[in-house]
């Protein structure tokens, strides 16, 4: 069972009802000797129940001119007593109490969901000292630069990257991928997630005040307060419908005084029909289920900016997806070297000094072909990036370029050569290298689609969604084998694009439904805001990816999009339901009130029972499948398997770590 939180609220709700409770002990005819708590009851209810109530409203209307609805309960519970049914307008405030409470409770609940990450991270970490020497520190006290020593089974006290060691690390915390990942020196690690085996150096990147969880916990604090537009059509009509209602209960009173009835009689019915008609429910369904949801989405890995973004996932029905390190791996290989007028070591050493200034997976893959070789990259300065084209530096020979076809062109460069053309003609990725405006060479680089990608198209297919597309500034053989491989239709892949190309598309796309845009955050940035959503891929611990979409996927499993768009159409259907259930109850409620004889305490049972019911239905999203637990023993087997076939990484032994 979960702990009740004691703050303000809940202290005066159980004073509430303490009075209640003593008030109908009075009442209750079998003891007469009770009957002295009766009255002392009913004013510890009105005091309680009634004054914050009062309070808070009052403070509201004077700061912020604006009417609350908890004003329409006080004053439906003093009418109550003027008409001599102080017992009804007790029963109202402390129903009223107790479902405000379970509310706050229940929100608040949703709110904490994202912030018991903290809970998680350790208090100490083992920091190298100067000599060599190994301390145990708190976990706050660590800067960027230490080094930190992570023994097995430990977590890791914050953001940082791997110096020395390599074993397998769960970061279903921050990813909500249950699969471990092998790690190895050069890698990023994030705080909170555990080292399962080996013995791991790792250098500290970012403070516990800047990791990838407190970032992950301020922007879910900022989606929450951001209202969507839902959120806000619904506060916007429950301030003008408080006033409808209050003018609504005052001419009910004059009607019913008019066709006979004596004051008290049309005061109690007025009394009623102001319970009956407020909007509480209508105006709480919507944000239960968006705080609901969003919490539930961090947990699982997927980070809104918004309840707008969510509501806007819901309605998409057209996806746009980069290819490189979005629907593939991104952990591309060189599979051909054509040098033209060198050998290839020296080739290479050109080509491999240019791409150590840039940070696209097809220059990882040419840094790590160098490196296995043993290779130096060339000394290479003064260098600018080409989006979509390639990179350009120089040496003490004069200019420097790599890139694609594009890039060729722009140097006024050629590519008609056999050799080349072999590479020009395959399914590979063609990265030339050359100088001026003649071409030394070019590598063939190949990468292979996300084996999460065909599954989560088919997924997305499947809830409904009526095209996909795929974008790349790749050449088109390219593009046509990844697309063939996750099942796409040659006019569903547009290959050779630039951005502007890419946010050209886009707005076309946006012509025929809502569109997402999904990429890496960095090199899509403009894509990414043209379209209605934009959806950055494997975000964690990067900051530009983080500020560039509305939603962001922490890990790299294709699934979690698919995840994703489920839960935010099933909000959508939540906050639906919540808004026939509110609206359904307050029309029964209001025509009983009306014609028929509706008593006061009858009244406020249906309100505050459907209001509470719309916040436990929105509560349900918390448990989404989005957030599926991890599965250890899988995991291990799978880390055990990825261990067994990587080359063997030198780490550091126990003996030569004094932990």
């Amino acid at each position: 069972m979960k702990r009740l939180s004691f703050d303000t609220p809940t202290v005066m709700s159980l004073l509430t009802v303490l009075g209640m409770v003593l008030a109908t002990a009075g009442t209750w005819p079998p003891a007469e000797g009770l009957a002295v708590l009766r009255w002392p009851g009913l004013a510890l209810v009105y005091l309680a129940g009634g004054l914050p109530a009062t309070g808070s409203a009052l403070l509201a209307l004077w700061r912020q001119h604006v009417l609350d609805i908890d004003l329409l309960m006080v004053v439906a519970a003093v009418a109550a007593a003027v008409v001599g049914a102080p017992f009804e307008g007790a029963v109202l405030l402390t129903l009223f109490s107790v479902s405000t409470t379970l509310e706050h409770q229940a929100l608040g609940r949703a709110r904490r969901a994202v912030e018991a990450l903290m809970a998680l991270r350790p208090e100490t970490a083992f920091r190298r000292q100067a000599d060599g020497s190994v301390l145990e520190v708190p976990a706050a006290e660590l800067a960027v630069g230490d080094v930190v020593i992570l023994r097995p089974g430990a977590r890791v006290p914050a953001d940082g990257v791997i110096l020395l060691g390599r074993g397998g690390i769960d970061e279903a915390n921050i990813t909500g991928e249950s699969m471990p990942v092998s790690k190895e020196p050069g890698q990023q690690v994030f705080e909170a997630t555990v080292n399962l085996d080996g013995i791991l150096e790792v250098e500290v990147a970012r403070t516990i005040g800047d990791s990838t969880i407190a970032r992950m916990i301020r922007l879910v604090t900022e989606a929450q307060e951001a209202k969507a537009p839902s959120e806000r059509f619904s506060a916007w009509f429950g301030q003008r419908y408080t006033v409808a209602v209050l003018l609504g209960a005052a001419l009910a009173f004059a009607v019913f005084y008019g066709v006979g009835r004596d004051w008290e009689q049309a005061l109690y019915r007025a009394a009623t029909l102001l319970v009956a008609a407020s909007p509480c429910a209508i105006v709480i369904s919507v944000p239960a289920a968006i705080l609901s949801a969003l919490s539930a989405a961090a947990r699982g890995g997927v980070l809104f900016k918004g309840g707008g973004a969510l509501e806007t996932l819901a309605a998409v029905n057209i996806f746009a997806f980069d290819k490189t390190g979005t629907l593939t791996n991104g952990r591309a290989a060189v599979t051909r070297i054509v040098a033209l007028d060198a050998d290839e070591c020296g080739f290479l050493s050109l080509l491999a000094g240019l791409e150590a200034h840039s940070e696209h997976h097809v220059a990882a893959a040419i840094r790590r072909e160098a490196a296995a070789r043993g290779i130096a990259p060339a000394h290479v300065v003064d260098v600018s990036a080409r989006p979509s084209a390639g990179i350009v530096g120089s040496d003490a020979l004069g200019v420097l370029w790599a890139g694609n076809l594009h890039l060729v062109r722009d140097m006024g460069a050629s590519v008609d050569h056999a050799r080349l053309r072999e590479l020009t003609d395959s399914a590979e990725t063609v990265v030339y290298l050359g100088r001026g405006p003649a071409v030394l060479g070019a590598v063939g680089v190949a990468d292979e689609a996300r084996a999460s990608s065909a599954p989560a198209l088919a997924a997305l297919r499947a809830g409904g969604v009526r095209r996909i597309v795929m974008m790349t500034g790749d050449r088109r053989p390219v593009a046509l084998r990844i697309g063939g491989q996750l099942g796409l239709a040659p006019d569903e892949i547009h290959a050779e694009m630039l951005p502007q190309d890419k946010v050209r598309h886009v707005g076309d796309l946006a012509s025929g439904g809502t569109v997402a845009f999904v990429g890496d955050g960095v090199n899509d940035a403009a894509a990414l805001a043209r379209a209605d959503v934009g959806i950055a891929m494997g975000a964690a611990g990067s900051d530009v990816a983080l500020q560039a979409a509305d939603v962001a996927l922490l890990s790299e499993d294709m699934k979690k999009l698919a995840d994703a768009q489920r839960l935010a159409r099933r909000t959508a259907a939540i906050i639906r339901q919540n808004l026939v259930v509110a609206i359904g109850a307050m029309l029964v409620l209001v025509t009983g009130g009306l014609f028929f004889d509706l008593p006061l305490p009858l009244a406020v049972v249906g309100h505050e029972g459907g209001t509470v019911l719309v916040v436990l239905n929105g509560l349900r999203l918390l448990s989404d499948p989005i957030r599926r637990p991890v599965d250890r023993a899988a995991s291990v087997r799978a880390l055990e398997d990825g261990l067994a076939t990587s080359p063997p990484v030198a780490a550091t032994s126990p003996a030569d770590t004094p932990v």
